[in-house]
């Protein structure tokens, strides 16, 4: 007799040990199980109290999820995403099936039921990054030219067969702490010499009152000038006030944000950051962030210059942590070339889906 497993929304608790806290918990470890299978580590797990603060303040960026039950417990979760301008098209979707209870259905029925909430709110270009472990046999190339997942894994056969095509390939990069001293020092000389007129600020927690306005831009910046391939990914506005908003969710989410900018000597403005976020737990990894540089202000360097420090104050201020994780665009070679350099090595990749409804 087929195993019967029901679908319902996610409840989101005010605080943890709330009601519905069971449930988010239980989803939240959906997350944290999956990840580790498709990566091979656990620096990628998140505590779910960490994650409630970005589910409760919604405003910027609305979320929504649902979880799907089988035998009365929480097996999986689907999560959509969208821009909080209603006349935005996109809306990004998540998918997350335990490995125990896959092949039972639950992924196509929490697909459906997600994609149908994205329908339901006007969005109609859905974009899934999804997970793609290596595996022997045919691969199917990014049309950027940069990487390709395994043909015939589970998750590549499901998004093809809904009508989703592979747009971009992204690599999971992991540096182990303390970083080499001596490439440190040698990256640090080579970016002083080529960033003349540049100079690095760096703070941890909330963004200082005079760098609001410039770190809004720069958010917004991330939407437009970071590489997205044919997923063509929309402007995401930022303001002032969001900037507040993401440094109050942070901080009630007990993880500490490092933020290295790019000064522009002749005008003041910050034109490139690098933030980490880092969790209490001394043995857990850190998590980088945006990194950007602004376009018209490419070619100097400035890449390493945040980066660097913004890892100078992780390693003076947090010691201990044992590495950080980082995701870039296959094809984002510049900043490739950077991680590789700092010392950052593989751990996994996953596919940029896309599908126009």
């Amino acid at each position: 007799m087929p195993r019967r497993f029901t679908i319902e929304p996610l409840v989101i608790p005010e605080a943890p040990g709330a009601s519905g806290w069971s449930d988010f918990d239980a989803a939240n470890a959906v997350r944290n199980v999956c990840e580790a299978a498709s990566y091979g580590t656990q620096d990628l797990v998140r505590r779910a109290d960490e994650m409630l603060p970005m589910w409760q303040n919604t405003e910027f960026e609305p979320r929504h999820g649902l979880i799907a039950r089988l035998d009365g417990d929480v097996v999986a979760r689907a999560v959509i995403d969208t821009l909080a301008d209603p006349a935005s098209k996109h809306a990004w979707l998540e998918v997350l099936v335990r490995p125990e209870a896959r092949g039972l259905g639950i992924g196509a029925a929490l697909s459906d039921a997600i994609e149908q909430l994205a329908l339901d709110a006007g969005r109609s270009t859905f974009i899934v990054y999804a997970a793609s472990p290596d595996a022997p046999g045919p691969r199917l190339d990014a049309p950027t030219g940069f990487g390709s997942v395994p043909l015939e894994n589970p998750e590549v056969r499901f998004l093809l067969s809904r009508g989703y095509r592979l747009e971009q390939l992204n690599r999971g990069s992991r540096l182990s702490l303390p970083a080499d001293p001596e490439a440190v020092r040698r990256l640090e000389a080579d970016a002083e010499a080529h960033a003349v007129g540049y100079s690095a600020v760096t703070w941890i927690g909330s963004t200082p009152e005079q760098y609001r306005s410039d770190m809004a831009n720069l958010h917004t910046r991330m939407s437009t000038d970071a590489p997205t391939a044919g997923l063509e990914e929309p402007e995401d506005v930022w303001t002032v006030e969001r900037v507040d908003a993401e440094d109050a969710s942070r901080s009630s989410a007990d993880l500490v944000p490092v933020t290295a900018a790019a000064v522009h000597g002749a005008t003041g403005a910050l034109v490139a950051f690098s933030t980490t976020f880092v969790p209490a737990e001394q043995n857990r990894a850190i998590t980088q962030d945006d990194t950007l540089v602004l376009r018209e202000h490419r070619g100097h360097r400035l890449g390493t210059l945040v980066k660097l420090a913004n890892l100078r104050a992780v390693e003076n201020d947090f010691p201990g942590h044992p590495s950080i994780i980082t995701f870039n665009a296959e094809e984002n070679r510049p900043m490739l070339d950077v991680n590789e350099a700092m010392g950052f090595v593989p751990i996994g990749y996953e596919g940029a889906w896309r599908r126009d409804a």
